[in-house]
C-alpha cells in the first residue's frame, strides 16, 4: 500500500482541539509547549478553551491547525513506527504543515511562516472588504466565465461540482444572484473574514514571499504537491514560489487529489478536525480508503491500521 497524507485548512478548526492528545502523549504535550514557546503566546488555550470567535482568527487558527495535524502524526509515529509515505498535500495553510512533515523546513520555520502568513491575510483581511461563495453544481469553464464577467478569482477547484469564488464582497453578491444562469445548481455566501485565494490578498503575497526568500527549504523527503500547479513540487525554489503563489491563487485541491491517486496512494490518513478532506477524497474517487485522524480514539484506530500494513 502507498500512504498519502492529507492536511487541514482554515475552517477545520474546533476549540479543544488537541487537548485530549496532549493529557494522554508526552510528545503531543511537549510539541504544545515548544509551540506557546517559539510564538511567545498562549496558543494552546485558544485551541483549548476558545472562545470560538478567537479560534477562528487567521492568525490564531492557522497556527493552531498546524500543530494539531503534526501533533496527530508524532503520535500516530510513536503508536505505529516508521510507517512509509507516499505523498503529502495540505489544504491552503495545510500545505505548510504537509511540508513540515515532510522536512521542507523544520518545525520552528515552519510555525513561525504559518504565524506571519495568518498575521499578513488578517491585515489584507482588514484593508479590503472581501467575500467568498460556493458554487455546487456546475463545471469549472462555467463558473470560470462567471468570474470573468463580474470580475471576482476562482479561489478552490475543492472536487467535481465544487468550486469557490473569492473576490470583493459586492461582486461575490453579484455573482452569486446571477449564478444559475450559468449552470450552477446553488450558489451560497460562505462565513469568512474576507476574500481568501483572491487578488485582494496581494499585500500578504508580498510580505509572504519576501520572508519566504530568507527562509532555508530544503527538498521534501517525500512527494509533497502543491496547490496552485496540483502537482508535486521537488526544489526550494519551485516551494518558495508555490508557497507565496497560493496566497492570491486558485487552490488546485482536486487537482492535488488526482495527483496522489495517480503516483498509486491508495490509504489516506487527514490530520485534521471534520472529516472535510475525506468527504471530499471520497467524491473524487469514491471507495478509496481514507482516516481522518483528531482525537486520541480515532488515532488509535488509525494506528491499528497502519501497523496491520
Amino acid at each position: 500500500m502507498k500512504i498519502g497524507l492529507l492536511f487541514a485548512g482554515q475552517g477545520a478548526q474546533t476549540v479543544g482541539m488537541g487537548k485530549d492528545l496532549a493529557d494522554q502523549y508526552a510528545v503531543a504535550a511537549e510539541m504544545c509547549v515548544r509551540a506557546d514557546v517559539l510564538l511567545g503566546r498562549g496558543l494552546t488555550v485558544v485551541m483549548w478553551s476558545g472562545p470560538l470567535d478567537e479560534l477562528t482568527k487567521t492568525s490564531n487558527c492557522q497556527p493552531a491547525l498546524f500543530v494539531h495535524g503534526l501533533m496527530c502524526l508524532a503520535i500516530l509515529r510513536e503508536l505505529a513506527g516508521d510507517f512509509p509515505i507516499e505523498a503529502a498535500a495540505g489544504l491552503s495553510l495545510g500545505e505548510m504543515t504537509a511540508h513540515t512533515a515532510a522536512g521542507s523546513f523544520d518545525f520552528e520555520t515552519g510555525l513561525k511562516l504559518v504565524q506571519r502568513r495568518g498575521e499578513f491575510m488578517d491585515e489584507a483581511c482588514a484593508a479590503t472588504v472581501g467575500g467568498m461563495a460556493a458554487m455546487i453544481g456546475a463545471d469549472e469553464n462555467s463558473v470560470r466565465l462567471l468570474a470573468a464577467d463580474e470580475d471576482v478569482d476562482i479561489a478552490n477547484v475543492n472536487s467535481p461540482g465544487q468550486i469557490v469564488i473569492s473576490g470583493e464582497l459586492a461582486k461575490v453578491e453579484a455573482a452569486v444572484g446571477v449564478a444559475k444562469e450559468y449552470g450552477v445548481r446553488r450558489a451560497t455566501m460562505l462565513n469568512v473574514a474576507g476574500a481568501y485565494h483572491s487578488r485582494l490578498m496581494d499585500s500578504a503575497y508580498q510580505k509572504l514571499g519576501a520572508i519566504l526568500r530568507s527562509v532555508e527549504i530544503r527538498p521534501p523527503q517525500f512527494a509533497v504537491f502543491s496547490n496552485v500547479t496540483g502537482e508535486e513540487v521537488t526544489t526550494p525554489e519551485e516551494i518558495r514560489r508555490t508557497l507565496q503563489d497560493q496566497v492570491t491563487g486558485t487552490v488546485r485541491w482536486a487537482d492535488c487529489m488526482e495527483g496522489m491517486l495517480d503516483r498509486g496512494c491508495d490509504l489516506f490518513v487527514e490530520f485534521g478536525p471534520g472529516g472535510v478532506l475525506a468527504s471530499l477524497l471520497q467524491r473524487i474517487r469514491k471507495g478509496t480508503e481514507v482516516f481522518s485522524v483528531s482525537n486520541v480514539a480515532s488515532t488509535l484506530k488509525c494506528a491499528d491500521r497502519l501497523r496491520a500494513i
